[in-house]
């Protein structure tokens, strides 16, 4: 029989993959999206389907993390065989800013979905499986390389929140008997990542410059180094670890670390730019605790679940670069267009 999912954060990077992923393995996919005044959906835009359609495979609901009574009822509508929990306020130096948010949507968002699953299986008697997604900055200062096994030492209110919807998933794991795989996964861009995000800033920034529509472009601190993969092969390890017969924790990395400056510097130089004469550093943008190294070693992933990264971080970096050329050419012509000079009919 075909499956359903409920997937948390469908509107964002991943979930965006994670919805092309499963609906390309027959799933019907129900996703929550938090209500705006304005369209917040453009990641998904290619595969949204008219609410009047009949058969449709793509179902949103309105609803957020930290109101238990809207997810219990998208459960309850949707009736999902699994669960993939990608919602958060996922970006580390606005966590500093807004902690109180953070933790509830990040911390308290985990156990208020965890608690409706619960309550939804012990009332249906219905096996659902439950994704958490976690994060490298869990790990912090902890030394590299980082695995299932290295203790966790979160420099953040985003780390700590992250941290804890972890141990919230291992506990009602241990304790309801509920099938929960936390993923952790580290640093994973795209095309599709948010522009606020230093490998999308700095990709973004290539293409503006290039085209002539940036002069400068600010950074914080360029000697952080991460393990850096593609967001697409990371919802493959999502999906994955569910299809397992155990539930469990995964590290989801590819091994490899380079600094921000190694990222800048591919990024500009595949743009045909030189770096140094457009990047200016900003105080402003180093965070008040930093994560120096973070490494992933994801030896446990590829021996349970055969899983490995096909892309690598040079075709990550281009294939942004690519994108986001493309992008600020079309910013640049309709720019062109809107200050063009209109002829006076005679």
């Amino acid at each position: 029989m075909p499956k359903t999912a409920l997937i948390t954060g469908i509107t964002g990077q991943d979930g965006s993959y994670l919805s092309e992923l499963l609906l390309s393995k027959g799933y019907t996919v129900h996703g929550i999206v938090r209500r705006s005044s304005s369209f917040n959906t453009s990641r998904i835009n290619h595969i949204y389907e008219d609410p009047h359609d009949a058969g449709r495979r793509l179902i949103l609901h309105y609803a957020d993390l930290t109101d238990s009574t809207g997810l219990r009822r998208v459960i309850e509508a949707s009736l999902p065989d699994e669960i993939y929990n990608l919602g958060a306020q996922s970006h580390v130096r606005v966590s500093f800013e807004n902690p109180e948010y953070t933790a509830d949507a990040d911390a308290m968002g985990a156990i208020r979905l965890l608690d409706c699953m619960r309550d939804h299986v012990q009332h249906t008697g219905r096996q659902v499986r439950f994704y958490q997604a976690g994060s490298s900055e869990m790990f912090g200062a902890a030394r590299p390389p980082q695995n299932e096994k290295t203790s966790f030492y979160p420099r953040s209110p985003y780390a700590v929140s992250k941290v804890a919807a972890h141990w919230f998933g291992v506990n009602y794991r241990e304790a309801y008997g509920l099938f929960i795989a936390n993923g952790i996964l580290f640093n994973h861009e795209s095309p599709r990542r948010g522009e606020t995000f230093v490998t999308r800033k700095i990709t973004r920034a290539a293409g503006r410059i290039r085209a002539g529509l940036q002069r400068k472009l600010y950074l914080g601190n360029l000697d952080s180094r991460r393990d850096w993969g593609f967001a697409g092969d990371y919802v493959q390890a999502m999906w994955s670890m569910l299809q397992h017969s155990d539930p469990g924790d995964f590290v989801v990395a590819t091994g490899e670390a380079h600094t921000v400056r190694e990222f800048l510097e591919e990024s500009f130089s595949y743009a045909g730019l030189d770096w140094k004469k457009y990047v200016e550093i900003d105080p402003a943008y180093f965070r008040p605790t930093e994560v120096d190294y973070l490494l992933g070693d994801a030896q446990r992933a590829r021996t349970v679940l055969g899983w490995n990264p096909p892309t690598t971080f040079r075709q990550l970096v281009h294939m942004m670069v690519d994108s986001d050329l493309r992008l600020a050419e079309s910013e640049r012509l309709v720019q062109d267009q809107k200050f063009a000079p209109t002829l006076a009919l005679v």
